[in-house]
Formats: structure tokens, sequence, C-alpha cells
């Protein structure tokens, strides 16, 4: 909100200084005369608060968007619009009540373009090219090509919280055997290199022949006791070099090549393509896109760079007149039930509500295909725990009874 001081005549004929604040200085005006007969004038109030050194001001690690802001962002700009409220003051009314940082920078640019005359989707595009999703300034676009603006971020809204909450959901599923893997790596390296050795100290001091079992425990305890810091630094490097390489285009492709033969992973990978693909084309199309336009952006924001390789590979088949599911079945890019259902609704003329109808059925799978995963990896998770923590509560067992028989 902007400061505006402002001096009126009250009923009275009295003159009256004060301080208002309001989204623009027309609002400020209407709010003034609400309650004084006339506005003698009004100015604004600027360079208020404490100037911040520039670096204080800096984002760590380059902008990053926020999905519940970016998605209350877009219900926003749809619910307003809808109200009939011109584009300029919207952004201007939304940017200013906005708490995310860099969503708040962005709608200031944005909202300077627009009011020199500029259209929302080529500023967008210009100021938010490194973070906003590739479909939400082509959705916005044809909005403004097809004068439904309002309804273009209502569709994109209804898209990105569904893809949103959908991400939210595998994350959340797979957030407990992650878990579990952290506490049991980290509870056998502290067993290692701080248990252990104390009963290592005690089995040498009686200087009894020990068993096999306690001699390799011992053995794997003086390892990670001598060479903890290398381990450490010998996983870091893993790390950083395995994201190096899903960077880098040809192991980016290798690591999605990988995943899709995962037993389990891969089948999550494909129907999460599928259901990614059918909502996003539904979303383009139903925006009003052309058909090339529509699987080319698609393209962009599948996942795994199989589908996206094979998904951008049907763009020249579409151009050459192909249809889309001749395109799809020469790539053999998604399923067949995905590929015959985009058939159908190419035949029938309602390839928008089709393929909706589609990606609710992948969506179901996904979730599906996930709970199953999470159930199977949770007994597998508990033997392994028990394996290890056998391994060890019998090797020191069989050491202390070794001790017992010889006293």
């Amino acid at each position: 909100m902007n400061s505006y001081k402002y001096t009126a005549v009250s009923a009275s004929g009295e003159q009256i200084q004060g301080m208002i604040e309001a989204v623009d200085q027309l609002e400020a005006t209407a709010r003034i005369r609400q309650q004084y007969n006339v506005v003698l004038s009004i100015e604004e109030i600027k360079g208020r608060g404490i100037a911040m050194p520039g670096f204080l001001n800096m984002d760590i690690g380059g902008p990053r968007l926020d999905s519940k802001a970016f998605t209350l962002m877009c219900s926003q700009f749809s619910t307003i619009l809808s109200a009939g409220i011109p584009i300029a003051r919207a952004v201007k009314l939304i940017g200013d009540k906005t708490t995310d940082k860099y969503l708040k920078k962005m709608l200031q640019k944005v909202a300077e373009d627009v009011e020199a005359g500029r259209t929302i989707s080529a500023s967008f595009a210009e100021h938010g090219k490194d973070i906003l999703p590739p479909t939400f300034c082509e959705t916005i676009k044809a909005g403004e090509e097809a004068g439904d603006l309002a309804g273009s971020f209502e569709s994109f809204y209804r898209h990105f919280d569904k893809q949103t909450k959908m991400g939210a959901k595998v994350r959340s599923a797979m957030m407990y055997p992650m878990f579990v893997i952290f506490i049991a790596i980290v509870v056998v390296i502290v067993l290692m290199v701080k248990v252990v050795p104390t009963f290592t100290a005690i089995f040498e001091e009686q200087g009894s022949s020990l068993p096999l079992l306690t001699r390799i425990l011992i053995g794997i305890s003086n390892f990670f006791s001598k060479n903890i810091i290398a381990i450490v630094l010998v996983l870091a490097i893993l790390i950083v070099a395995f994201f190096l390489y899903k960077r880098n285009p040809k192991g980016a492709m290798n690591l999605a090549k990988l995943e899709l033969k995962l037993p389990v992973l891969g089948n999550i990978a494909e129907l999460n393509a599928a259901s990614l693909f059918a909502n996003t084309l539904a979303t383009m199309i139903g925006s009003g896109l052309p058909m090339t336009k529509a699987v080319s952006i698609t393209g962009q924001v599948m996942s795994n760079e199989v589908f996206k390789e094979k998904v951008q590979g049907m763009v020249g088949r579409i151009e050459e007149g192909k249809t889309v599911v001749q395109s799809m079945r020469e790539t053999e890019v998604m399923p067949d039930i995905l590929t015959d259902m985009v058939g159908v609704g190419e035949e029938t003329g309602e390839m928008k509500q089709t393929l909706d109808v589609v990606a609710q059925y992948y969506d179901n799978e996904l979730e599906q295909a996930i709970t199953r995963a999470i159930a199977m990896l949770e007994p597998a998770l508990l033997i392994f725990i028990a394996i290890v923590a056998g391994f060890i509560v019998i090797a020191i067992y069989m050491a202390m009874f070794t001790m017992y028989e010889g006293m």
C-alpha cells in the first residue's frame, strides 16, 4: 500500500490535513471524498522507513518460486479480474498484498510495464522467465488473445494447484522411508564409532580368542573409527558428483533411463509422466493454444528426460500433418491406454474432456502405486535394521559367552 498526505475541506468549511493509505492516488482520492466535500491537494509520501543496505535485500541462492504463494496469486488474479477491476490496478493490488519476496518484486515490475501499455503475458515472460512455469506465460498469453484473461488465470490455478498437491503427496509419502533410512545409517555409524570400541577394549583386556562374528564386527568398527572423516568426504563428493552429472544433458538422460528400468520406481515414473502429460496437454488445449504449441509446452514440463525428448519429438510429426495419436504411437511415448484415449478424443472432437478423464485415471493410479511402494518398502527397511542390529548383538553376546567360559 502507498501512503498519501492530503488537504481537504470539511462540511463546515474547515481545512483538514491528514494521511491515508491506498493502492493508488485514484483510490485515495475516492476514500477522502467519502468523508470530506472537497479535496484541495493530495501527494504521495515517498522514502518512508529506513533504507536497508543492498546486500541485505539480495536473494541468497537465486530466486525460488513459492508454490503456495504462486497458487494464491493465480487465484487472486482470477477473482479480481472476474470482478471487472482493470488489469493494471489488479496487478498492483495483488503485488501489494503478497508476502512472497520474489513475487512482490516481480509484480511491481509487471505493474509498471502494464501501466506503460505492455501486455501482462509479455511482462511475466520477461521478469519471471527464470522461475515461472513455461505453461503459465503461454496460458496467460492465450487468455489475452481470446479476451478471457480471468478464465486463463482460473484454468492455470486449477492445473497448478492440482500438480502441486500431487507432488506434495508424493514427497510426503516418501518422507517416512527416507527418514527411517537416515536414522538407521546414523545409528549404525554411532554404534561402530562409539559403542562397539568400548566392548572391543574389554575383549582385548581379557586376551581370549574371539568368535569369527565378533572379529568381523571389530574390524568393521575399527575401519569406521579410523576413516570416519574420509568416509564423510567420499559421501559428500559422491553427492556433489551425482548432482553435477544430473545437470549434464547426457547424464540426465542416462539417469532417466535408469529410473525407468528400476522395479518399482520405474512404474511410478511412467505413471507420473502419463498424469503430467494428460493434465498439462488438457490445460494447454483448454487455453486455446494450437496443438503443436500445446504439445511443445507439455514436453518442456515433463520431469523425466526420456519422456521430455519423446514428447518434443511429437511436435515435428504433428507439423508434418500427422495426428496426435499417430505421433504418440510412432514415438511410443505414453502407455497404450493414454494413447488410445487421445485417439478417441481426436475422433470425437472432445480432446480436452477426454484428457481430463484419463488424467484423473492416471492420478488415481499414481497414488495407488505410491501407496503400494511404501507398503513394500517399510517391511524391507525393518528387516534391514533387524539384520544389522541382530548382527551387532549376536557378535557381542558370543564374545561375552566365550569370556565367561574362559573364567
